[in-house]
């Protein structure tokens, strides 16, 4: 049956809204990099930045190879734990999947390797970065993707199973995309141990900022920009209309969506903003961008189900959430030098929770049924809603840190136990940059006083 030319334009419109929310996430890759590079010292810049561009490279090939199966694939043998078939993209496109989204969820699962990348910064060998990288955005995230995203998936809130009656709701993916980075920095951190000075022989924290702030401020508006397809783009289609309204659809939910992300993330901001200036006495841009983020972490699970005043509940918790576990991580001598693990995984782990508490029954009727009419869901508990989403959302924090945890627990150990995980105490006090990758980032780098070029870096390893 030939398709109707109001069909095309309609599929048109859709593919072209997908792509263009495909190419934004992406964007959020040199967010990435720009942050990183900035939150290092200046000896380790050329390092993080290969490092991002390995976790693009590396991970587009494996997610090609086996991630999209693993979270996507279905069929006759399909089941709630992991996908089985669309493996290099056979049998792509289909009546479900096509390539437009095989992109947008590529750039989602090279995401996840550039939030761990950040916790190990400045002390992991190069090596460590491409295995891990292919592992985790092949495996170990398209797992939970599937348990979520997938109709099949035992999480799915659009699936048969429907845990509680309701599924998890993780829209764009707070614990899909960074609960799973976050803990996943954390099992590399905490085995990799802090980097050299950053605790002094009495246990206390030595400062080691950064060297560009000017690069931070720069990431931090690049992946909100980014953020704009990561939240609204996961509505994958714009052109739905709901039923019995003239002006109505996912292009209304979209621009809701988008509203809550920006409302969530200034909110953060400005909270972390005056709490740091009680703590530490003046005004940190740095914290700051931090704080940022980690309102766009929080709502990235609730940000089409929830009211935009509900999202400023959740940038407001985020910050303290963030400043808090920064300040245990001090407490516990535990080095993250991006504030991934605090960040991704603690507020992603928020996110999740929040969603349980204020998601609206009409938003959330309208994110997984197309607004269809006499249709109930489970909806926030603070709302009326009932334990049944509630009960889900804290399921899947629960089962994310488990997977992670004994999944990339294990690697980092393996890797450690075959000295291919950090470099030697030499290498690190000279700087990546010199020591693994030829000479440093800028002309002139004035973070040691003992700088050094690369032919004196070679010729010191012979003596």
């Amino acid at each position: 049956m030939a398709v109707s030319w109001e069909e095309s334009v309609t599929n048109s419109i859709n593919t072209i809204y997908l792509l263009f929310s495909a190419y934004l996430v992406f964007v959020m890759q040199l967010g990435f990099a720009m942050l990183c590079a900035g939150s290092v010292r200046a000896k380790n810049t050329t390092n993080i930045m290969l490092t991002n561009v390995v976790d693009a490279v590396v991970g587009s090939i494996s997610y090609y190879l086996f991630g999209f199966a693993f979270a996507f694939g279905a069929g006759l043998d399909s089941n709630p734990f992991i996908g089985s078939s669309f493996f290099a993209l056979n049998n792509i496109p289909n009546d479900t999947y096509d390539y437009t989204f095989f992109l947008y969820q590529w750039a989602f699962a090279i995401a996840v390797a550039g939030i761990t990348s950040g916790s190990i910064a400045e002390r992991t060998q190069f090596g460590a970065y491409l295995v891990f990288s292919f592992f985790l955005t092949g495996f170990v995230y398209p797992v939970v993707a599937h348990w979520v995203w997938s109709s099949s998936g035992w999480l799915s809130p659009s699936g048969h199973g429907l845990l509680f009656g309701s599924g998890a709701i993780d829209f764009a993916g707070s614990g899909v995309v960074h609960l799973v980075g976050g803990v996943a920095g954390l099992w590399g951190a905490y085995i990799e141990g802090p980097r050299v000075g950053r605790f002094n022989a009495f246990g206390q924290p030595v400062p080691m900022r950064g060297h560009s702030a000017t690069l931070v401020v720069l990431g931090t508006f690049l992946l909100w920009f980014g953020w704009f397809g990561f939240n609204p783009g996961s509505f994958d289609k714009i052109l739905v209309a709901y039923p019995n309204t003239t002006n109505q659809g996912n292009w209304t939910g979209v621009g809701r969506t988008a509203v809550t992300t920006t409302l969530a993330g200034s909110a953060s901001g400005i909270v972390t903003l005056f709490i740091r200036r009680i703590l530490v006495g003046h005004w940190d841009a740095l914290d700051v961008c931090n704080g940022v983020l980690a309102g766009f972490v929080a709502i990235t699970s609730g940000c089409s189900v929830v009211e935009p005043w509900a999202a400023i509940i959740c940038g407001c918790f985020a910050a303290c959430v963030l400043i808090g576990l920064n300040i245990l991580a001090l407490k516990l001598n535990f080095d993250d030098p991006l504030e991934a693990t605090q960040l991704h995984g603690g507020c992603g782990a928020w996110g999740l929770l929040f969603t349980g508490l204020f998601a609206k029954e009409k938003f959330v009727v309208q994110a997984y049924n197309s607004g269809a009419i006499d249709v109930s869901r489970p909806y926030g508990l603070l709302m009326g809603g009932g334990w049944g989403l509630f009960g889900a959302q804290l399921v899947e924090v629960l089962v994310i840190v488990g997977w992670v945890s004994l999944t990339m627990g294990p690697l980092f150990y393996v890797l450690h136990k075959l000295k291919i995980l950090r470099i030697s105490v030499k290498d690190e006090m000279a700087g990546l940059d010199i020591s693994s990758h030829g000479g440093y980032a800028y002309v002139a780098n004035h973070d040691e006083n003992n700088h050094q070029f690369y032919a004196n870096y070679v010729r010191m390893q012979d003596e």
